[in-house]
């Protein structure tokens, strides 16, 4: 039989990414005001249908592959030329032009910039390989800059940051990572040595030292951390540095471009990684590389934090866009493959359909989690946010990307599972998205790293507090009659909240922290899904009824019940379950097991 001949499958399509969205139309209905919402919509209307055509075009294409470094030149001259595919720099351009991250600096919807432009990065995240790395970056210095930076930073580096005219806008890294530790950066070896001279961009400053992990080699500039004090200072002798890659930095449109080690900085090797491939990641030798002070001496771990924080809210989005791409292809899939000798679409077998729905529930409670963390970030840059919402946003920026980070993944695979082996194979995306995605699970903290963060902000009971008072102030805010139909839920939530509240009293439990940061995550999504439900209750909306049924789902059939019982059995669980531990990984000689 000839391939063309028999049975054809019916190959998926999707139309438009933004309406056919089971989450974004109607939560950003609700977050922005209507003014600014009919733009925003229509934006999004717009991009939605680009995204599965020509941006997942490029993005699929012989145009997006593997960067190549050449050192040395055929004399062996060091040259240290980075060559990216041509699509890799077509998509940063389109996303510059798209006003990302220029969005959030134009401020044109106010705080309500960040909701809308995080928006549009989930939907485009899944089809734009991995570029919102460096874009995300390059938005947390742009903070920086706007928040510590000099007069001529803010006037000829920060317009380039936040620019859309691709041809102008610059790029920027964060170069924390070295050899001795990850996100500890209290041992970092690298040094900053003043010239005793003042450049138009702030005190001048020569680095030496290694960075072992760069995810955005061809950007034009970067924020660094260089030790200023002694090594036994530690985190408190680091300053934040601004290295333009390329020097000299601000030339015209029709000056040539210097070499790539022109300001001592060194591509020793690209990295090899499971995913992002397409992104070039690198470790740099920086020798002599100059340097401009941002900020005070001995402030640079507090001067870095706006980096921190931005690229956390940008990992969870990314997080939660990668499963809205397996999602929606999962779900277009079940529309058109039919089973039992083509009787029955899968789209009506409940048993199928019941494996989307869950699914469907994990991208709608993570949308609902991230999209109001960002918006969060809008009100505090804007100077809307209380005291209150402040250190929310500080409890919620840890919990929120590490939280997607960990769910999203287990849904992809879900939905990939779906389609059987069609969703096994590469050209869906599947794999692609698996692969970039893990990345999230350890970039800008790993789960512990962000577990021990939330620990230390917990230690002020206000935090913890102000979490939790928002949490009974919107549970109190539930419509009788609404609140009638899910009274177990609220039950079960008020359970979550208890436990929650003494996760940090004094003394803390040493195995504590992971446990409490999963049950943190699964009562601030539950919460932002009834939040909603009681909004679309109230407006007498058309999707009231599953807006409640989604919340009272993801309450009694998400992770909130076990996320609890690993909050208490952590609690009240022997004293020698550390030890246990020890022994079960280790071997019965590392540790006396009490059991």
């Amino acid at each position: 039989m000839r391939i063309e001949e028999g049975f054809q499958p019916t190959p998926f399509s999707e139309v438009n990414a933004y309406l056919e969205d089971p989450v974004l139309p109607s939560l950003l209905r609700r977050l922005v005001p209507n003014n600014a919402f009919q733009e925003v919509d229509a934006d999004l209307n717009r991009i939605g249908s680009e995204i599965v055509t020509s941006i997942r075009a490029l993005s699929d294409s012989g145009k997006c592959y593997p960067p190549k470094l050449v050192q040395y030149d055929q004399w062996g001259r060091r040259i240290d030329e980075l060559h990216t595919s041509e699509g890799w720099r077509e998509l940063k351009r389109i996303v510059q032009r798209e006003g990302l991250p220029g969005i959030f600096y134009e401020r044109k919807f106010q705080e309500h910039s960040r909701t809308y432009g995080f928006a549009k990065i989930l939907l485009m995240v899944g089809d734009t390989n991995e570029i919102f790395c460096p874009m995300s970056m390059t938005d947390g210095t742009a903070r920086v800059i706007e928040l510590h930076g000099s007069d001529e930073m803010k006037k000829q580096i920060f317009p380039r940051l936040i620019s859309r005219d691709p041809n102008f806008a610059f790029t920027s890294g964060q170069w924390m990572t070295e050899r001795p530790g990850g996100s500890d950066v209290s041992l970092t070896e690298t040094t900053a040595t003043t010239t005793g001279r003042s450049h138009e961009f702030g005190p001048q400053y020569t680095l030496n030292g290694l960075k072992w992990f760069s995810s955005a080699t061809d950007s034009e500039v970067s924020v660094a951390l260089a030790r200023t004090g002694s090594l036994q200072d530690g985190s408190r002798g680091l300053s934040l540095f601004l290295v333009p890659l390329r020097l000299p930095l601000i030339r015209g449109p029709n000056d040539p471009v210097p070499s790539p080690t022109s300001n001592n900085v060194l591509v020793h090797r690209l990295k090899n990684k499971i995913g992002t491939h397409i992104l070039p990641t690198a470790e740099l030798s920086l020798e002599g590389a100059e340097a401009y002070l941002i900020g005070s001496l001995g402030k640079g771990v507090k001067n870095i934090t706006p980096v921190l924080n931005i690229t956390r809210v940008w990992s969870s989005i990314t997080s939660v866009g990668y499963l809205r791409k397996c999602l929606a292809i999962a779900t277009s899939y079940a529309k058109v493959r039919a089973i039992q000798s083509g009787k029955l679409l899968l789209k009506d077998a409940p048993v199928h359909v019941e494996q989307l729905a869950s699914v469907n529930l994990l991208y709608r409670a993570l949308t609902h989690l991230t999209l109001n963390v960002a918006a969060l970030l809008g009100k505090v840059e804007c100077g809307k946010a209380t005291v209150d919402e402040e250190r929310r946003l500080r409890m919620l920026t840890p919990v929120a990307k590490a939280y997607a980070a960990e769910k999203a993944c287990a849904g992809m695979e879900e939905a990939m599972t779906a389609m059987g082996g069609a969703g096994y194979m590469e050209e869906n995306g599947f794999g692609r998205a698996i692969r970039d995605s893990l990345v999230e699970k350890i970039w800008e903290g790993t789960v512990i790293v962000l577990a021990l963060d939330l620990a230390k902000v917990a230690k002020d009971p206000n935090a913890v507090k102000s979490f939790t008072s928002w949490t009974e102030a919107v549970i109190s805010s539930c419509p009788s009659d609404l609140e009638s139909r899910i009274s177990p839920s609220l039950s079960a939530l008020r359970e979550a909240i208890h436990e929650f509240s003494g996760c940090y009293q004094e003394p803390i439990k040493p195995l504590i922290p992971r446990p409490a940061l999963v049950l943190a995550g699964a009562i601030a999504s539950s919460v932002f899904l009834l939040e909603h439900a009681i909004w679309s209750h109230k407006s007498s909306e058309p999707t009231k009824d599953l807006d409640a049924e989604v919340f009272r789902r993801w309450v009694t059939e998400g992770d909130l019940q076990s996320a609890i019982l690993a909050v208490k059995r952590v609690k009240s669980g022997p004293q020698g379950r550390i030890d246990a531990n020890s022994a079960l990984v280790f071997g019965s000689k590392a540790g006396k097991a009490k059991l």
